[in-house]
């Protein structure tokens, strides 16, 4: 067999394990959306959820889950970026950094059951934080942190040297090079980080389950002062996020019509997470033609 041959075989081979991939995934996705969409509905998305009568929803749950992502997100990232800028641009390479990369992929492998089991033992038990929001977004943030982390260092890594030592001989601090040239020109890869991190704390169940509660307490959604139990913004109270809902639904077994709430929450969930994806994609992409003036 000549080289021609086993390279349209080795190309063939590549594209046949891409497209078993690509069908896979959706046939997955269509599998979640055929089953769901039809339970979808103004009420499915807005109404409270019922423990032991059909006809409930997941609007606290919806709501809960994008509140634990924006306060996870605004603890971890700015955390993760200076760890990242810390890491490449001023840390020497000695055994140091070595030690901290190395925490960083241990930590970035742990299951999420042990960061849950961690959270509970030390934000729950030992600061008493209780079954809370707070609680919950603490855990998610060491459950991020080293993917994040890692994802920004990785988009530094991506800009030419060239570029720092340009900035360096226009005048520029060494502050300066990184804020105004090596970060405006990493948005995109940036961004795609956090996408992906943003998507796997959206999706969390087993972390939140020792720390942010399996109980959705009723909200007034027109009382936004965050020291009142009742306020959809109170960070102290338990909050039930959409993942944890269908864990729970799915094992108690309770619900009259569990099966098409789980389904329906599903494909919520996979609907968030796709809108969530394309928006920041095209926000990327405005970010970095305006920062750079391509």
């Amino acid at each position: 067999m000549n080289s021609k041959k086993q390279n349209k075989i080795a190309i063939g081979a590549l594209y046949g394990i891409a497209g078993l991939v690509v069908l896979i995934l959706l046939a997955l996705l269509g599998y979640i959306l055929a089953s769901g969409l039809p339970q979808l509905s103004w009420h499915f998305l807005t109404a409270p959820a019922k423990a032991f009568l059909k006809g409930g929803g997941v609007g606290v749950q919806l709501f809960n889950s994008f509140y634990l992502l924006i306060l996870a997100m605004a603890i971890s990232f700015p955390i993760a970026l200076g760890a990242a800028i810390y890491l490449y641009e001023y840390a020497r390479d000695n055994w140091v950094t070595t030690t901290i990369r190395t925490a960083i992929e241990i930590l970035s492998s742990l299951p999420s059951v042990v960061v849950g089991l961690f959270g509970f033992l030390f934000f729950v038990v030992k600061l008493r934080l209780g079954f809370s929001i707070l609680s919950g977004a603490f855990a998610l943030t060491f459950f991020n942190l080293p993917l994040l982390t890692r994802s920004i260092e990785d988009s530094l890594r991506t800009i030419d040297l060239e570029q720092r030592e340009g900035g360096l001989a226009l005048g520029l601090s060494r502050w300066e090079t990184i804020t105004r040239v090596i970060l405006p020109a990493t948005v995109p890869s940036i961004l795609t980080g956090v996408i992906l991190s943003a998507g796997r704390v959206f999706g969390e169940a087993a972390a939140l389950i020792y720390t942010a509660g399996q109980s959705a307490p009723a909200l007034n959604f027109a009382d936004w002062n965050p020291f009142n139990i009742s306020s959809p913004l109170n960070p102290m109270r338990p909050a039930e996020t959409l993942a944890v809902h269908i864990w729970k639904i799915n094992s108690e077994g309770i619900m009259p019509d569990a099966k098409a709430i789980s389904s329906g929450s599903s494909a919520v969930l996979i609907i968030a997470i796709l809108l969530f994806n394309f928006a920041a994609r095209y926000v990327g992409k405005r970010l970095y033609k305006r920062l750079t003036s391509a």
